[in-house]
C-alpha cells in the first residue's frame, strides 16, 4: 500500500522507535520515558500494521490509559491510514470490555442491555441503599473505595473479609460488598470495576470466546502500561491464553501514579516472566530541555523501587540557547496567599498569544482553586482541568438526567438527580416522595409525575414549564430523544446570564456528542447513548488561549511550553500521609514520581514554587527540591 504520511512518519523516526515500530509477531516491552515519542511509536505501528496487510481482514487493537489519548491516536492512526482505520480499534479497556458483555454477556446471564454507571451520586446510592437494609452505619464514602479496591484485585464479594486485619473490619466490608453487588445485578447495571471483573468471568468460563477474539484482533498494543491493574492485567491474560503472544506493551515504572494497585515495576516484572518479551528502551527525552532532564534523573535517584535496567533520561534537544537560558526556576513565598498571587503576577507578564501553551500542575485542586482566583484577578482566563464524571451547571446535571430516567422509568436515583437540579435551576419546589406517591396513584411513570409537578410549581416561569413539557415527551427513539437535547440547549443558550459552569458543561456537552456520533454514529439509541456518555469525562476541553491548571494526577501524556508547579512543600508535595509514612515508603516513592511526571511535563520553562505556610500551618521546602539539586532562594519572591 502506497502512502506518503505512513512513509514521511517512518523516516522520521529514531533508530530505536523504528525497532520497535518494525517488529514482527511475538511479544515486546517498550520501557519509554517521558518524551519519547511512545505515542508516535505506537500509532505508527498499529498503521503500518494495516499498511503490510491490505488484504487481510484482521483488527488491530490499541488500549490506552484514558479517552482523551484513545481520541488522539485514532485522528493520528486516521491521518496514516486513511479508508483503513476502522481495522484499528483504540479506547479504553473499559470500554472494550462494554462491548465484550454486550455481544457475549449471555452466556453468563448478563443482560447486553445494563447501563453504566460512573456517577459517585449513583454508586453511593446503590450502596446507601444495601447498606441501609443490612441495618449498618453509613459511611459508603469510605467502603465504596475499599470495594473498588479488592474489585482492581478481582477479589469477589464471599470471603473478602479475610483480606483484613480486623476481622470485624472486614465482615462489615464483605456484607456491604455483597449487598452493593446484589444491587447491581437487580438493577442491570455495571461500575467500572464490575466490567472488568465480568469480562474476565466472561473469558475463563468460556475460553473459546477468548480464541474469537485472539482470531480477530490478530496485535494487541496496551498503552501507558504502568498503570494496569492486578484485575486488568488477569483479564488480558486470560483473553491472550497460553498461545497467542502478539503482545505489544509500552510503559514507564516511573510514571506510576496508583501504587496500591501492585502496578508499575511489580507488573512489569511480571509481564516479564509470563511472556519473556524482546525488550527495547526509549530513555531519550525530546520534549525537554536539558536542565529539567538533569534534575527529573536526580529526583529519581532517590527512588529505591525502580527495575534494575533503569537507564537515565537522556536530553535529546541541541539547541543552543539551553546553553544560556536558565531552564528551572525556584520561587519562594511566604504563605500560599502570596504564592497564588505571585504566581499569577508572573503567568500576567507572559504574552497573552502564549497562554495556551502554559500550564499550571499542584497536588491538589484546593490549591489549583486559589490560584485560578488570583490569576482572574489579573484578567488572564484559566481552566481547571481533570476529569469529571459529572457535570457541574444544574442545567447539564438535569438534561442528563432526564435522559436516564426516560430510558429507566423507574430509576429514583436519576429521579433526585433532575428534581434537585431543576429545583435549583428554577427556585421550584417539588419533593421526590410526592412524584413517587402520585405514580403509585396512577400508574404514570415517574418523568410523567414529575412533569406535572414541575408545571404546577412553576406556573409563572414560561421557560421553566417548556423544558418540564420537553421533558415529558423524552423517548427512547434518537428522534425523541434528541429533540428533547436540542430543545435544553437553545434554552440554556437564551438565558441572559450564563455562568462559567454552564459554559463549561456547555462545551463539554459539544465535545461529548462529537466523541458518541463517532463511537456509535448519528442515529444510535438512547441505550447506546447513555452508555458512551457514562465511560466518558465530562470535562471540558481547555479553550484556545487559556492556561491551563492540573492536579499533578492528571497529568500524564500532557505537554505545555511553560509549566508551573506550585505547593513544593512537605506535606502538601509530597503529602501529608507519604511525609508520616517515612523516606522509604512506597507513598513517599508514589509522590516522588508524581513530581517527576509533573516537572517532565515542561517543553520549553519550568517554574517551581513553595510557600511558608500552607492554610495558616508552617511548613519547610519539600526534600524534592533538594533532591533535584536546586537551591532554595535567600529572599522571598516579589
Amino acid at each position: 500500500m502506497s502512502n506518503t504520511s505512513l512513509n514521511s512518519a517512518l523516516s522520521e523516526l529514531t533508530e530505536a522507535q523504528a525497532s520497535a515500530v518494525n517488529l514482527g509477531d511475538g511479544p515486546m516491552l517498550v520501557l519509554a520515558g517521558p518524551g519519547s515519542g511512545k505515542s508516535r511509536v505506537l500509532t505508527t505501528r498499529v498503521a503500518k500494521l494495516i499498511a503490510d496487510t491490505p488484504d487481510r481482514s484482521f483488527r488491530v487493537l490499541a488500549v490506552t490509559h484514558t479517552n482523551r489519548a484513545a481520541d488522539k491516536m485514532t485522528a493520528r492512526v486516521g491521518a496514516l491510514v486513511p479508508k483503513h482505520e476502522r481495522r484499528a480499534v483504540i479506547g479504553t479497556l473499559h470500554s472494550f470490555c462494554m462491548q465484550m458483555l454486550q455481544q457475549h454477556g449471555s452466556h453468563i446471564d448478563i443482560n447486553p442491555y445494563f447501563s453504566i454507571y460512573s456517577l459517585e451520586s449513583d454508586r453511593q446510592e446503590f450502596l446507601r441503599d444495601a447498606i441501609r437494609q443490612m441495618g449498618m452505619s453509613r459511611d459508603n464514602v469510605r467502603i465504596l473505595s475499599t470495594i473498588d479496591k479488592l474489585k482492581a484485585q478481582l477479589v469477589p464479594p464471599e470471603g473478602c473479609a479475610r483480606y483484613f486485619r480486623d476481622p470485624a473490619d472486614g465482615k462489615r466490608v464483605e456484607i456491604a460488598y455483597k449487598a452493593y453487588e446484589a444491587a447491581l445485578e437487580k438493577a442491570n447495571v455495571f461500575d467500572f470495576g464490575s466490567l472488568i471483573a465480568q469480562a474476565h468471568r466472561l473469558i475463563t468460563t468460556y475460553p473459546g470466546i477468548a480464541f474469537r477474539y485472539q482470531k480477530t484482533y490478530r496485535y494487541w498494543m496496551i498503552d501507558e502500561f504502568q498503570e494496569v491493574t492486578e484485575a486488568q492485567y488477569e483479564l488480558i491474560r486470560s483473553l491472550a491464553g497460553e498461545s497467542f503472544r502478539n503482545i505489544f506493551a509500552v510503559a514507564d515504572d516511573d510514571q506510576v501514579s496508583d501504587q496500591w494497585n501492585g502496578a508499575g515495576h511489580r507488573r512489569i516484572r511480571q509481564f516479564r516472566v509470563d511472556y519473556g518479551p524482546e525488550e527495547l528502551r526509549l530513555p531519550t527525552n525530546y520534549r525537554c530541555p536539558p536542565g529539567i532532564v538533569a534534575a527529573a534523573n536526580q529526583l529519581l535517584m532517590h527512588n529505591i523501587e525502580r527495575a534494575s535496567s533503569k537507564r537515565s533520561l537522556q536530553a535529546g534537544t541541541t539547541d543552543l540557547r539551553y546553553l544560556s537560558d536558565p531552564q528551572i526556576r525556584l520561587l519562594r513565598y511566604p504563605s500560599d496567599d502570596a504564592e497564588a498571587a505571585g504566581i499569577a503576577h508572573d503567568i500576567a507578564g507572559i504574552e497573552r498569544s502564549q497562554f495556551g501553551g502554559v500550564a499550571v500542575f499542584a497536588r491538589t485542586r484546593a490549591l489549583l482553586e486559589r490560584l485560578q482566583a488570583a490569576l482572574s484577578e489579573r484578567n488572564v482566563p484559566a481552566e481547571i482541568a481533570q476529569r469529571r464524571d459529572e457535570f457541574r451547571a444544574a442545567q447539564f446535571q438535569w438534561m442528563s438526567a432526564v435522559l436516564r430516567q426516560a430510558l429507566r422509568p423507574l430509576n429514583r436515583s436519576a429521579l433526585e438527580m433532575l428534581t434537585g437540579a431543576f429545583n435549583r435551576w428554577f427556585f421550584t419546589d417539588v419533593h421526590v416522595e410526592d412524584v413517587i406517591s402520585a405514580s403509585d396513584l396512577t400508574g404514570r411513570s415517574f418523568l410523567t409525575e414529575w412533569a406535572l409537578a414541575a408545571i404546577d410549581a412553576a406556573r409563572e416561569n414560561t421557560q421553566a414549564m417548556e423544558l418540564a413539557d420537553l421533558a415529558a415527551q423524552c423517548g427512547n427513539a434518537p428522534a425523541h430523544f434528541r429533540v428533547f437535547i436540542d430543545g435544553v440547549l437553545r434554552k440554556v443558550s437564551n438565558r441572559e446570564e450564563i455562568s462559567c459552569d454552564i459554559e463549561e458543561d456547555r462545551v463539554a456537552w459539544h465535545d461529548l456528542e462529537q466523541n458518541i456520533e463517532k463511537a456509535v454514529g448519528n442515529n444510535a439509541s438512547l441505550e447506546q447513548f447513555l452508555e458512551q456518555l457514562a465511560i466518558l469525562s465530562k470535562e471540558s476541553p481547555v479553550g484556545k488561549g487559556r492556561v491551563t491548571l492540573m492536579t499533578i494526577r492528571g497529568s500524564s501524556s500532557r505537554e505545555f511550553d511553560d509549566v508551573y508547579v506550585i505547593g513544593l512543600a512537605e506535606e502538601v508535595l509530597p503529602n501529608f500521609q507519604s511525609v508520616r509514612a517515612g523516606e522509604n515508603s512506597a507513598e513517599m516513592e508514589e509522590e516522588r514520581r508524581n513530581c517527576f511526571v509533573a516537572i517532565t511535563r515542561g517543553r520549553e520553562r519550568l517554574c517551581l514554587s513553595y510557600a511558608g505556610s500552607y492554610r495558616g500551618l508552617e511548613k519547610r521546602p519539600s526534600r524534592f527540591v533538594a533532591e533535584m539539586v536546586l537551591v532554595p532562594p535567600d529572599e522571598a519572591a516579589q
